[in-house]
């Protein structure tokens, strides 16, 4: 790097961290739970995306260390050498069973799944449609196609139809749009895409990585949520490292679309394969997800709670059914503000910034667990109590 690239460099970093924007890693000492240990404080944290409460769980962890022993660590090579283990086939036959599609795909991350997708579908004369709040993998995956990019407003279903109608006779087109918003937690108008996206001949595809697990009363997420079939959800793709506690990520749906993806999604062929013990641990917490929905009753229980407690501090109530509880605070000073002041509390809730939220919208982003109980929420709501008088008064 010469000096005068290190200088613009210092700079940007500089206007971050003036704008109350700056970010960095905190250590945590052991397991994902409530309570934990984070950069040698004790705090109360909500802030983890593992939902059910499965990430430490004894069942998909002793399926994690049996699997080991069977085949090691490392999976050693891309799925299409020979990286590709009996584990790895049965967790996606679970996964295309649980998602009542055909077929499913695994890929090592999320991010690489949206991008797998989104390249091998989508040309340099193909049209993508995009929800203005679709995470991050969604927006790059679809630049980096090449593709013809039509961003739509927020969770209009109508303002999507019109960029549809306008699309030319011939061309191919696809509306892309999380299920759960990761920021908000508000869910996608899935049954108003499906009729868009019907009228235009188009393709659908839903991220559902934060409501896989969390919604349905079989944790089959937002499709189930709103009853649609896999005829109206073509391109269904999930993470395993959220509600499911381990990592890794999936695409499911047609034979045709799981095969176009093995010979043509980049990030599926030039990638080692997760290790095989994530696979196994993973095929475990799918049937704990499954069968327990006492998880997804306690989650329902916790968020009227804390819902209710928002209203009765006259906070704004987040207009969320899922772990994902927004509070909006507007400044990125006050966000940062307020979760150090937490932090010195015993209490962790990351503050959300832009550029990952817009402008005027730095909140916090609080999480639950089917792990919290209702007096760790009520002991939230407590120290937010405290800590928002005194942040906001200085």
């Amino acid at each position: 790097m010469t000096a005068a690239a290190e200088v613009r460099l210092r700079e940007r970093l500089d206007a971050v961290h003036a704008a109350g924007r700056w970010r960095m890693p905190r250590v945590l000492e052991g397991r994902q739970a409530p309570e934990q240990v984070i950069d040698g404080h004790r705090v109360l944290a909500f802030c983890s995306n593992d939902y059910l409460g499965l990430a430490a769980d004894p069942r998909v962890t002793a399926a994690a260390r049996a699997a080991m022993e069977r085949y090691g660590l490392g999976a050693g090579a891309a799925h299409l050498v020979n990286g590709h283990t009996r584990a790895h086939a049965e967790l996606e036959e679970d996964l295309a069973a649980f998602t009542g599609r055909p077929r499913a795909l695994l890929f090592s991350t999320g991010y690489m799944a949206n991008l797998g997708v989104l390249q091998a579908l989508a040309g340099r004369h193909d049209v993508v449609l995009e929800d203005r709040l679709n995470h991050a993998s969604l927006i790059d995956a679809s630049r980096l196609a090449g593709c013809r990019v039509r961003r739509y407003r927020h969770a209009d279903a109508e303002h999507a139809a019109s960029l549809l109608a306008v699309t030319a006779p011939g061309q191919s087109s696809l509306i892309v749009t999380d299920g759960v918003f990761s920021m908000d937690g508000n869910l996608a108008p899935l049954p108003a895409l499906v009729d868009a996206a019907r009228r235009r001949a188009a393709w659908l595809m839903v991220d559902d990585a934060h409501g896989l697990g969390v919604l349905g009363e079989q944790g089959g997420g937002s499709c189930e949520h709103f009853g649609l079939s896999p005829d109206e959800v073509p391109i269904l793709m999930g993470t395993l490292g959220k509600a499911f506690g381990t990592a890794g990520a999936f695409v499911a749906g047609s034979t045709t679309l799981i095969e176009g993806l093995v010979q043509f999604a980049r990030t599926y062929t030039y990638t080692t394969a997760m290790p095989a013990a994530l696979a196994a641990a993973t095929r475990v917490s799918l049937d704990i997800a499954r069968r327990e929905g006492w998880r997804r009753e306690h989650l329902r229980a916790l968020i009227k709670r804390l819902q209710q407690g928002f209203a009765q501090l006259g906070l704004p109530v987040p207009a969320s059914q899922t772990p994902i509880q927004p509070l909006l605070l507007g400044s990125s000073r006050l966000a940062s503000e307020t979760a150090a002041a937490l932090f010195e509390a015993g209490v962790m809730v990351p503050a959300i910034r832009p550029p990952t939220v817009p402008e005027g919208t730095a909140r916090l982003r609080i999480t639950l667990s089917a792990s919290h109980s209702e007096s760790q929420v009520d002991r939230l709501l407590e120290t937010l109590k405290r800590v928002l008088a005194r942040t906001r008064a200085a």
